[in-house]
């Protein structure tokens, strides 16, 4: 469907994914079946906008795959293909749209934004908060450069990297822990308060070419599998082992404090990367940075074992980090190579500029004269 306001200037494709956004009640819980011209139609237009929805996928984002989200990266950089496209809006569930935003953006190289954006409220209800996000990521789509994968939500606007869901169901579902947000949206105006910090942006990795969401056998596209294991106290390194023997390429250690473990954790961990495992290690402390200060199978032991500290990015996207190190190696296992990549990917962020947004003394109109 295309929808059209008078003397439209801005082009934004919807793509359309699932989620609560999406979700109506069938009988016994609610389930994501809404098409995305369904969900559209229940949002007005920012003034000067013209948009299109791509019908990617229909899912509850807890059932999110790899799979679906290789195969919304590739629709997203074929829809940029398109010189005619000013920004792209993604409709997506709450539980995992952090990982998907962050995997976008690793990929991101257009100055286009893409834009994530969903509900905590089902599709339909009378207090549906929906609507009023749709239209929200539409006017950022609309009015920024420069500025990667965002997360728009509630009037406020994040950076992909960092921005995990933080509220099970209140409406202010996201934000950074560890990091101030991004901006803010309303009045018909975007305001934009600091720039984003980026690494340099993988290219497509090939198995996005073919990634079929669902598929299975022959048919489907072999994913390497990158785990999460969490220590507690009574943590030993069984789960960790189990995670290696059941053919993990990948593992992210969910930590305690600033990246702490055991000594028995820390030797399974340097046995893992004997084998090319490779492994990551944050923590399940909600904000901050991890660093190396204890021994003791601490990070001072984690990282003499082979593993690498994730910063300030939590598990979650953590793994999507190593799952994209290892898509990006091609196949070739590596692991020098791919330890290099995934440092560069945790450590060597990149401020970008300019970020061509409304803020400070910068107009909306400004913003739309330069872009």
């Amino acid at each position: 469907m295309k929808r059209t306001n008078d003397g439209g200037t801005r082009r934004i494709v919807v793509i359309s994914t699932g989620g609560t956004i999406a979700s109506r009640w069938q009988g016994t819980g609610y389930a994501a079946d809404a098409s995305g011209d369904d969900v559209l139609a229940t949002a007005p237009l920012p003034e000067g906008v013209t948009v299109e929805v791509v019908d990617l996928f229909n899912v509850n984002s807890s059932r999110m795959t790899a799979a679906h989200q290789l195969a919304l990266l590739r629709t997203v950089q074929e829809t940029f293909a398109d010189p005619g496209v000013d920004g792209i809006v993604v409709t997506h569930g709450t539980d995992t749209l952090e990982e998907t935003a962050f995997l976008l953006d690793l990929h991101h190289a257009d100055a286009r934004p893409v834009v994530l954006t969903g509900a905590q409220r089902p599709f339909g209800t009378g207090d549906g908060d929906g609507p009023g996000n749709l239209y929200d990521a539409l006017q950022v789509a609309a009015t920024v450069r420069e500025l990667g994968v965002l997360v728009v939500f509630d009037g406020r606007v994040h950076a992909a990297r960092g921005t995990v869901k933080t509220q099970t169901l209140a409406a202010d579902a996201f934000s950074d822990p560890s990091a101030e947000r991004l901006g803010r949206v309303g009045f018909s105006r975007v305001d934009i308060e600091r720039q984003p910090e980026r690494p340099a942006p993988l290219p497509l990795p090939a198995a996005a070419r073919t990634a079929t969401p669902g598929a299975t056998g022959p048919e489907a596209t072999p994913l390497p599998r990158v785990d999460i294991v969490t220590h507690h106290s009574d943590g030993d390194p069984f789960l960790f082992n189990a995670a290696v023997a059941a053919g993990a390429r990948g593992i992210v250690l969910e930590a305690t404090g600033a990246g702490n473990a055991t000594p028995e954790i820390a030797a399974a961990v340097a046995d893992a990367v004997a084998q090319g495992v490779l492994v990551a290690v944050s923590t399940r402390v909600p904000a901050g940075p991890l660093a190396e200060i204890y021994t003791g199978g601490g990070a001072v032991d984690l990282v003499a074992s082979g593993a690498l500290l994730t910063g300030t990015l939590r598990a979650a996207q953590a793994r999507i980090t190593v799952l994209a190190t290892l898509l990006a190696d091609g196949g070739t296992g590596d692991p020098a190579r791919s330890t290099a990549l995934l440092r560069r990917l945790l450590d060597g962020p990149v401020r970008a500029e300019p970020a061509l947004a409304t803020g400070g003394s910068r107009s909306a109109s400004a913003v739309a004269a330069r872009a």
